[in-house]
């Protein structure tokens, strides 16, 4: 099982590089004020709808192996959560917004589609579970640098996702950067957890 439990490594670990490199790259893609979500419109759009699904199901296969692994199972369904909830951000779009793609207006849409609204539902779930799953994870190892250390990470991304709710609706030209916060801490957290199953 050691094997699923690198792949839930690297599904963490390279979804953070992904979209970090991609909007540093992306042409009049703004990552201090556009959210992740947005990486996945326009003509480059395949790239980050590729990272949501192929990462999250690399998180949901490396949960797999996590009861073993931690002789916990709350746990690893958390993580399998995330990790699904991960790939239906991917499989439904957020709508063009907030002047991204170029052209869009800067304003919110009077009316959103469907699959924003599922997108919505689906990232809710993500940023609920990045405080929640190091929290479980407190209570659920015996290691007390792992339970110092889980619960200083679920104290930051509770903290930070709740700024980041708040910074979305005032759309902050700093909403980018509390989200990236937010998911680089939770995300690189799971990528250790994942490789402290398989020591």
């Amino acid at each position: 099982m050691t094997p699923l439990l690198w792949l839930g490594a690297a599904g963490s670990w390279l979804f953070i590089l992904v979209f970090l490199l991609d909007g540093l790259t992306r042409p009049d893609y703004r990552p201090a004020r556009h959210p992740v979500s947005a990486l996945a419109l326009g003509p480059r759009g395949w790239l980050q709808t590729t990272n949501f699904i192929l990462c999250g199901l690399l998180i949901t296969a490396g949960a797999i192996a996590l009861p073993r692994a931690l002789g916990d199972l709350l746990l690893p369904l958390a993580v399998a959560a995330l990790g699904l909830a991960l790939v239906a951000s991917g499989v439904f779009r957020m709508d063009p917004m907030r002047g991204y793609p170029p052209g869009t207006p800067d304003e919110d849409p009077e009316h959103f589609s469907p699959t924003h609204r599922l997108h919505d539902w689906a990232g809710m779930v993500v940023f609920l579970l990045l405080p929640l799953t190091p929290l479980i994870a407190v209570f659920a190892l015996g290691s007390p640098a792992w339970t110092w250390g889980s619960g200083i990470i679920a104290a930051a991304t509770a903290v930070c996702s709740g700024a980041f709710g708040q910074l979305w609706e005032k759309d902050s030209p700093y909403t980018g950067v509390v989200q990236r916060a937010t998911i680089i801490l939770g995300l690189a957290w799971l990528g250790a957890l994942f490789l402290h199953g398989a020591a």
